[in-house]
């Protein structure tokens, strides 16, 4: 459901926030074993779940806005489409993630040469991997929040 406050939407945000830390973290932790594509293959797993978690906490998973009331659905769809948004309100596949990757590509290429280094090339290969995932789950809550927010602005404006 979508949040109606600003303190439910707050709220929403912040254990968003808190799944996007642990994500990352698995993900670091991925990043440190030594066998190649493991860490991207759960990278991928990972993004493809955080994604879609993020939605359906917001009340913005496409089933979640295909049960809404048809008036509420268009806003919805005003907004989404106004906003410009990449992932909100949509399906998270694999190749809508393989894209997300990509944006962070030379980060992600480092983090496969450098985890061959020891110990040092470890670090810094989890490193990367968990600001990757990091910034790339914050970069969804804030999409999400900003639709979120518009659709309480504009029930606020209407009363």
């Amino acid at each position: 459901m979508i949040p109606t406050t600003m303190s439910q939407l707050d709220k929403i945000q912040n254990e968003c926030q808190t799944l996007v830390n642990k994500r990352a973290s698995i993900s670091a932790i991925a990043a440190v074993v030594p066998l190649p594509g493991v860490d991207i293959g759960a990278d991928m797993a990972l993004m493809m779940n955080l994604l879609n978690k993020i939605n359906h906490k917001f009340g913005l998973s496409p089933g979640q806005i295909g049960k809404l009331d048809a008036s509420v659905k268009a806003q919805i769809m005003v907004i989404l489409t106004s906003a410009g948004t990449q992932l909100a309100g949509k399906i998270i596949s694999k190749k809508t993630v393989t894209m997300l990757l990509k944006k962070v590509g030379k980060h992600m290429a480092v983090k496969q040469v450098t985890k061959y280094v020891p110990i040092a090339g470890q670090a810094v290969s989890a490193s990367i991997s968990y600001a990757a995932m990091r910034y790339l789950g914050k970069s969804h809550i804030d999409e999400c929040y900003e639709v979120c927010k518009r659709m309480i602005e504009e029930k606020d404006r209407t009363i």
